[in-house]
Formats: C-alpha cells, structure tokens, sequence
C-alpha cells in the first residue's frame, strides 16, 4: 500500500508520524511524495491548545474532501485521543486512532507485527533529526492536558535502544540529534536515576557518531549540576539548552502549579551562563492565566527583561477541557491577554535582536540546511543553515554568502543582525 502522513505539531508528533512511517515500511508500504498517488492518508493531529485542535480539524475536513477514489484517509494523534467523537463526525474520514498506534495503524493498513517501543527515528533523515528519549509527564500542572493524553507515568527509553536509534540516524546522514521528550529531565526518574540524562548524553556522545547534540524540554529545577558539568564539558553537546518557565510571578506559578521559587530559577540561569559564557538559553512564557492581575504581569515583564533569553516564545492562555485551570474563576478577557501578549512580544523581540547584535563579528560553525543553488537577487550565491545558538523549526536562521551543500558544516563569520535572524559570511 502507498501512503502519505501529514503532520501537525510539535517535534514530538514528528518522532510519532516517524514511528507509524518505520511500522508501516517494515510490513512492505511505502511512502509518496504527492498524497494524490497515495492509498492511504494519515493525518496526524496536534490537540494541545484550542487552536491546535482547530487546524487538526481544519486538516482533516480538508483530507477528507480532497481524497481521491478508493484513497482511505485516517486520523490519530492527540486531537483524535480526546475529541474522538468529533473526529469521525467529518464526513469523509475512514478511522480514528488515539497516540500511540503504530500497530493498530499497521494493522489497519494490513500489517500484522509492528513492533510498540519509544525509540522514534524518520524514515527519510535530513541535517537534523529528532530522538525521542522518553513520553508520558507526571507534573502536576494545572493548564496543561498533556499527561491525560500521553499518561501521567514516565516512560524512559532504554540507553541502549536509544544509541542504537541515534547510530541508525547517523548512518542515514543526520550530523544533529535532537532529545526531545514531554520533560527531558525526566529521563530515568521512574528508575530513581536522578542523573540519568546526563550519562544518557554522554553515551550518545561517545556512540553515536553524531556531530551534534541538542537538548529541549528541560523542567525549571531539574537541571542538575552534573547536566550542566556534561552539557559544558562535552564537545558534541550544543551550549544551548530550552527552559519552559511558563510565568514570572511567583504567585501565577503557584496557581499553575509550576516551580516558583525564582531564586531557584536565576540560580539556575547563573550556573548555565557561569559554566558557558556563550550558552544560548530559550524558554516559553503564558499570559493571561486565571487570576492574572496587571501587577503579576509587570512581573513577568521585570524578569523577562532581567533574564535576557536569547530565544523566547509566548501563548496566550486558552483553557483545556479536563484540566483544573479550566475550572478557575477569574478568567482573563479575550482582548486583555492579546494585549499582554503583545506587549510581551514586543518586550521578548527587543532581547532577542540586542542578544543577536552581540554575534555580529563571531565565526561560528554552521550546519547547512539549504539546497545548492540559492542566490541573493544581485546573484552572489547564498546558503542558510544554523549555528549552536538556533534550534530547528522554533528560532531563526543564518544567512551566509557562499556556497556548500545541505548537511555541511562550514565555518561562517557573522556581519549583521537581523531580528531573529543572522546575516553571514563563509570563511575558507
């Protein structure tokens, strides 16, 4: 059978529709490029906030009345976890299933023996490729409907299993290994192995063969010092770390029940930037979460400023049937959460590009992502790629005059900031 899968989401959601993309191949389907040669479509969803749930339904109406004769189109991922009923409501869609469903998937398409394991590797490898080293979170947030979805137990690889994946996506041309998981620093805690991710690193270090290492996810609190000490003194390891925060005031944080001791967290930050001057820190921010007053956002505000991330994202606060935040009085006006949140992007933007400036007269490496044959409009050729201090899909890019091919690493010279992007030069 040809097939084709459809994304929507996270980078965890690509390492599922990798998993159901390995289960299928193994039992004889193979993957096209253009969905109208396909015999089966398979739309996987997102279904973490309300718009997330809005595109995935958008999608699958779409799929749904753009299928071709005798093309089956089928929904799984989290949207169809838990809005089941309005998923097969569409007219058009063939099947439902929930996360997780590698095999019933490959059952559906007329396989037998797929395998159900957390390594997650891609079928097709580029520059970049993500490892998922462990899924289900057993923090007790009170916004978030992630551990109703995924589980409310941590669920850690294997070490072993896991350099295996890593070496499989080396030799299928991937320089960079992206960890990936609900909580990175999770990794190992249902074992009581509270440095587990940093032997992992330094296993995936020593044997995998990748160029690059990069770690997202990691929970306020859990960077231990001897994840810092791996993730400082491994040259693999990129000095770049992603850091959910979610808030700044300590009294939001106790509403959402995140860590809020906040001279825990700049504690934290001081030891990231006093053990690597040149680390590249990112986090997530929520405006307008229940009971949020215009002084809990100055604060916000104040630490966002004072912290000076180098990448930095925000939501506006929606809330999630299920989760006890939804059930909170005082919820924020629609039009005084897209005011906060502008605000606070124009705020965060201002960091990012003063953060930027400083790398103007750097030579970093940069791993190349672009085709050949890219030319600025006067001609001179042109290549883009990224640096330690870019994550794949979520910052920016740096631009560079010269030439190389996707998946190369070359050393560039940094000339102007742009925003979230760089501007740069190759150096022979």
């Amino acid at each position: 059978m040809r097939y084709q899968i459809v994304t929507l989401g996270c980078p965890k959601n690509t390492t599922d529709s990798d998993r159901i993309a390995r289960t299928l191949e193994r039992q004889g389907h193979r993957a096209v490029e253009r969905r109208v040669d396909a015999d089966l479509v398979i739309l996987n969803t997102c279904g973490f906030i309300d718009d997330a749930r809005e595109e995935s339904r958008q999608a699958a109406e779409i799929l749904a009345a753009e299928r071709q004769p005798d093309q089956q189109v089928i929904v799984t991922g989290c949207w169809s976890q838990i809005e089941r009923e309005q998923v097969i409501e569409i007219d058009g869609i063939d099947a439902t299933f929930g996360i997780e469903a590698w095999q019933e998937i490959a059952e559906h398409a007329g396989a037998v023996e797929a395998e159900r394991d957390i390594p997650e590797t891609s079928i097709g490898v580029g520059p970049s490729a993500y490892l998922k080293i462990s899924d289900g979170c057993a923090r007790p947030c009170t916004f978030c409907n992630i551990p109703g979805i995924k589980g409310r137990q941590f669920r850690s690889a294997q070490p072993d299993a896991l350099v295996s994946e890593a070496r499989e996506l080396v030799v299928r041309g991937a320089r960079e290994i992206v960890l990936v998981a609900q909580d990175s620093t999770a990794y190992g805690a249902e074992w009581g192995d509270a440095n587990g991710l940093a032997r992992l690193i330094e296993r995936l270090a020593a044997e995998s063969g990748a160029d690059w290492l990069r770690l997202m996810y990691a929970y306020p609190g859990f960077v231990t010092p001897s994840l810092v000490e791996v993730i400082a003194n491994t040259p693999q390891v990129c000095h770049y770390l992603d850091i959910p925060l979610q808030h700044g005031s300590p009294t939001v944080l106790r509403r959402m029940k995140r860590p809020h001791n906040m001279s825990m967290v700049r504690g934290t930050l001081d030891r990231l930037r006093t053990a690597m001057p040149d680390i590249a820190i990112r986090t997530t921010f929520i405006v307008g979460f229940p009971g949020e007053t215009e002084s809990e956002f100055g604060e916000l505000l104040d630490f966002a400023a004072e912290a000076e991330f180098d990448r930095a994202g925000a939501f506006v606060y929606s809330p999630q049937q299920g989760t006890p935040a939804a059930d909170m009085t005082d919820q924020i006006a629609e039009s005084t959460k897209q005011r906060r949140h502008e605000e606070l992007m124009a705020l965060l933007a201002d960091v990012s590009a003063r953060k930027n400036e400083r790398q103007v007269g750097r030579r970093l490496s940069m791993l190349v992502e672009s085709e050949p044959g890219q030319t600025t409009e006067d001609g001179d050729p042109i290549i883009a790629g990224r640096t330690y201090r870019e994550a794949a899909e979520v910052d920016g890019l740096v631009f560079a005059l010269g030439e190389a091919n996707p998946g190369e690493f070359v050393d560039v010279e940094v000339l102007e900031a742009m925003g979230h992007d760089l501007w740069a030069e190759v150096i022979d």
